[in-house]
């Protein structure tokens, strides 16, 4: 039997995987257990991204809070950071976000935060987990006044832009972006806070119709954007994702400028004034090799985790680091918020650009990112986590970083889902690369069969 959970909450295609029973059914188990031993009634606060199934699913999960005894605070359409921060400060017992971020629209999700905004640990969602799958054994489902109630506070998205605006204090003013919020659920915040501060705001994919969140734009669809700030004569083009825990950016000129060179540009700067703790960055593993040999380069630990937001959280908190995330845009600035945060990752960048008075192209080349290549090595899926047994399979991947000599990686990935060992390659010469890629999948598939 699968497990629930996936690595960022239950998700699946609305109304077929992930049924408004479901729902319910998490909401009352979600209830139960995050609020289990309280002696007060609990609270839970619910936001939505801006997919069509949102209210479907929204409503069954809330149904299900108030049918255990627990109150509902219902925030509608609100990017994730904002969920999360608005479950802390209002010190509720946990935080629900109806997404499926980047993915299409007939996908939706269910995510937990706890009282302090922190994504669920797994124990915790194993334990949500067991209570469904035992048929709620042990809930109570109380009567009369006891049952929970539901209040709706559609103008708490306000708190947020005030808490991200306050938080990093830039003038914006003579600044013009294109702001493309992928028609999801930062179409109203984050161009709000944007033109708060002073900037002419020029948005993109930004008229919500339910159907069309993620649909060729925001940061997984970057063309759109590169032309427009072209085309407008914008200082900077910035792209969220459907929930807007995610944000890329777009230079003067056009180019793309990832969560790894946001991450660098910002970090050097926090290091700079002194704010970053311990001259420490957490990033997963798949960050580019240039990262890491930037942060060499300027005095910056890097200190890296397995693929995945939540871990690289988990570092964060063990090492007391408040700076760390992923190549696709994903960044937690700790102590801001619990979670990556789109806007306060978008307005930690516009203020580097507005304190060096530097445009973005100039800021980017703080790092260079190394050329990628990526070749899948078909194995038996017994043996795919076990590459490292294989004492062949190891000399060969040390004999090729030490021909590298600094200048290239070599990151062997079993992958999750398929009989595969991902086999990805970095260095300078990406004709080079791709052929050492391909000659040590080659390897492993027959050293491995």
């Amino acid at each position: 039997m699968s497990r629930m959970f996936g690595t960022d909450g239950v998700r699946g295609v609305a109304n077929d995987e992930l049924t408004a029973g479901l729902a319910m059914q998490l909401g009352q188990a979600g209830a139960y257990v995050l609020s289990k031993g309280s002696s007060h009634r609990p609270c839970i606060m619910v936001g939505c991204d801006t997919r069509l199934s949102g209210d479907m699913l929204a409503n069954a999960l809330m149904a299900g809070a108030c049918s255990v005894g627990a109150n509902v605070i219902y925030l509608g359409i609100l990017p994730t950071p904002a969920v999360a921060y608005l479950a802390k400060v209002h010190h509720a017992d946990a935080g629900v976000v109806i997404s499926a971020s980047h993915n299409p629209m007939e996908f939706n999700g269910i995510k937990f935060f706890d009282g302090e905004g922190f994504k669920l640990p797994d124990a915790v969602e194993d334990e949500i987990e067991a209570v469904i799958r035992s048929d709620m054994a042990g809930v109570d489902f109380p009567t009369g006044e006891n049952v929970g109630r539901i209040e709706y506070r559609m103008d708490a998205y306000r708190e947020y832009i005030d808490h991200a605006i306050e938080t990093i204090r830039v003038d914006l003013n003579g600044v013009k972006l294109v702001v493309d919020t992928a028609e999801g659920a930062s179409y109203i915040t984050n161009v709000e806070a944007f033109r708060k501060l002073g900037a002419e705001v020029i948005p993109l994919h930004n008229d919500p119709d339910g159907i069309n969140i993620n649909r060729n734009c925001g940061s997984t669809h970057m063309e759109e954007l590169q032309a427009a700030v072209i085309r407008e004569k914008a200082d900077a083009g910035l792209a969220f994702d459907g929930d807007a825990d995610r944000f890329l950016a777009v230079d003067e000129n056009g180019e793309l400028v990832d969560g790894d060179k946001i991450m660098a540009i910002v970090g050097n700067h926090m290091k700079a004034q002194g704010k970053l703790h311990n001259n420490t960055i957490v990033v997963t593993v798949m960050s580019n090799l240039g990262f890491f040999i930037m942060g060499s380069e300027n005095g910056i630990n890097i200190d890296r985790t397995k693929v995945g937001d939540r871990y690289v959280l988990e570092r964060m908190k063990e090492i007391d680091s408040n700076l760390g995330g992923e190549q696709s845009g994903h960044i937690i600035f700790l102590g801001e918020n619990t979670t990556g945060d789109g806007l306060l990752s978008a307005l930690h960048l516009l203020q580097v650009m507005k304190e060096t008075g530097k445009p973005l192209s100039e800021l980017a080349t703080i790092m260079k990112k190394y050329p990628q290549s990526l070749v899948n090595a078909k194995v038996d899926n017994s043996k795919k986590e076990h590459y490292t047994d294989f004492p062949e399979v190891v000399a060969r991947i040390e004999a090729l970083e030490k021909e590298f000599s600094g200048k290239g990686r070599v990151l062997i990935r079993p992958s999750g889902t398929e009989p595969l060992v991902r086999v990805m390659i970095e260095g300078e010469d990406q004709e080079v690369i791709q052929k050492k890629a391909e000659e040590l999948a080659s390897f492993i598939e027959k050293v491995m069969a």
